[in-house]
């Protein structure tokens, strides 16, 4: 199975450490560079720090656990949509703007390609794991608004990335898609949907 991972930032990085395991082929997409600050929240080490994240989490996956994974350092748009999520079986959407979430549901939609959703609120109080039939897209965070970068909320996005981790597992083993939402004290299962439901 191919899962393809489109961003791979505060989420997406823990995510796809913690599903180095499973028997799959990882695609991961981004386009971003690691920045110093990225270090206190994502799954990035400071050899890294201003190589572009999708090539960097090869590189480490690759030393530290041998785990082969296919980088692509470009961002995905409506050009390159096909090129790069047409052979999924499964988006694992770590995304972190509105634009771009749009480009990944219309496609997935479009192709009939499973997606899970992964979100965390900007100030670490809720994190989301969301299959697509449940997922409403967020608007735009305002300008200057608090962010996942600093190390206070380490340990809710690893909690968060950890009950992403399994939502692919789930579907990896039997197609089960189970939509959680967590908040730092409390989780709560949203939806379950039964393979053939």
């Amino acid at each position: 199975m191919r899962i393809v991972v489109v961003g791979v930032g505060a989420l997406g990085s823990h995510v796809v450490q913690l599903g180095r395991t499973l028997p799959v082929q990882w695609r991961v997409i981004d386009f971003d560079r690691i920045e110093a600050k990225n270090l206190l929240a994502q799954f990035h080490t400071r050899m890294g720090t201003g190589k572009n994240k999708a090539q960097a989490l090869q590189q480490l996956m690759q030393g530290l656990f041998g785990v082969k994974i296919d980088a692509v350092p470009h961002r995905l748009t409506a050009d390159n949509t096909e090129a790069l999520l047409g052979d999924a079986e499964l988006v694992v959407d770590c995304l972190d703007n509105a634009q771009a979430r749009t480009l990944v549901q219309q496609f997935v939609r479009e192709r009939g390609i499973a997606c899970v959703h992964g979100a965390l609120a900007p100030n670490g109080e809720l994190g989301r794991v969301v299959w697509d039939h449940l997922f409403v897209i967020d608007g735009e965070d305002t300008p200057g608004q608090e962010t996942c970068e600093g190390g206070e909320h380490l340990a809710f996005i690893a909690q968060t990335a950890a009950t992403l981790a399994q939502a692919i597992a789930l579907y990896v083993g039997d197609r089960r898609q189970v939509s959680t939402q967590l908040l730092p004290s409390q989780s709560m299962v949203l939806d379950t949907r039964e393979p053939g439901s």
